[in-house]
């Protein structure tokens, strides 16, 4: 599916599951190399950046965590030209859809500053899919609280499941989000002869908002660290409790066991057994020992 948007003298295309035809339109209308144009038809694992006469491209991966997408993750290509942009997508993605609508609404980009060169749509463009993996690390952040809350509350079976699923976001995070670093540093440092010196601050904040991004993922997987460390203990001081009171309980039904044993032998000589109140003086010994054993288990602090 082709669209077209127009705004400032900047035409924008963007692309969504594009066919072949559509490329070849594309490609004879920006004067794109067969070799970009076949990279825009299928999907590419690995982000990169190319300079070419007239344009650059580059292949950019953002997360999608929290949306009911094919992948985890969402490619996005970019081909920048001076008065051209064109997006290719193989998915929805909701930060361009959004983008889309207010994209001729002069109160949301600078009119004045597009009409310079498609760059700096690229940027607004850049910024608002960065905004969207901040929304990604707010959910993660989110069921981080939920598993600090029910952490204390005798739920450390279930949060094991609900902490391994929350560093395998996070670890998508960072894996998605850590090659935008290179190619931010290329742009910065070889779009100087492709775009004019003014736009270099605007690919600085770029970075910024990058460096931003990536502290906060390894904050998260530090705060993940030691919430994980927190839980184990929990579990083990659990399983240690319970360990203690079965332990407890053995050794004070076997001894019982073995003394109801012993009187309740059919011998010549057993005091108690066959007697007028066997039952009753068997319950009296075992509730004596019983009870002493309880009173020596907690003298001891045992229970």
């Amino acid at each position: 599916m082709l669209n077209r948007y127009v705004h400032s003298g900047i035409t924008w295309i963007d692309l969504e599951n594009p066919t072949t035809a559509e490329i070849r339109l594309v490609m004879e209308e920006f004067n794109l190399s067969h070799f970009v144009a076949e990279e825009l038809l299928l999907p590419t694992m690995k982000p990169r950046v190319e300079f070419h006469e007239g344009y650059l491209y580059t292949i950019l991966h953002f997360p999608a965590l929290r949306h009911t997408h094919k992948t985890s993750e969402q490619e996005v290509d970019f081909v920048v030209g001076e008065k051209f942009l064109i997006t290719t997508h193989y998915d929805t993605i909701d930060p361009l859809h959004k983008f889309a609508k207010a994209f001729e609404v002069d109160s949301v980009l600078d009119k004045g500053v597009m009409s310079e060169h498609a760059g700096y749509l690229f940027f607004y463009m850049l910024r608002r899919l960065y905004k969207s993996v901040e929304h990604e690390l707010d959910s993660v952040k989110g069921d981080i609280v939920h598993i600090e809350q029910h952490m204390f509350s005798g739920h450390e079976v279930a949060m094991v499941r609900a902490i391994s699923r929350c560093a395998r976001d996070v670890l998508n995070l960072r894996q998605t989000i850590e090659p935008h670093r290179d190619i931010l540093k290329t742009l910065q440092d070889d779009g100087r002869q492709f775009f004019d010196e003014n736009f270099i601050p605007f690919l600085r904040s770029l970075e910024n908002d990058y460096y931003r991004l990536h502290n906060h993922i390894m904050r998260l997987t530090d705060t993940l660290h030691e919430i994980r460390e927190t839980n184990n203990s929990l579990l083990s001081t659990k399983e240690g409790e319970t360990m203690r009171v079965l332990t407890t309980m053995a050794l004070l039904t076997f001894p019982l066991v073995l003394i109801l044993d012993v009187f309740t032998i059919e011998s010549v000589h057993n005091p108690i057994y066959g007697s007028e109140y066997d039952f009753w003086i068997l319950l009296g010994i075992i509730v004596s020992a019983g009870g002493s054993m309880l009173w020596y288990f907690r003298h001891k602090k045992w229970l």
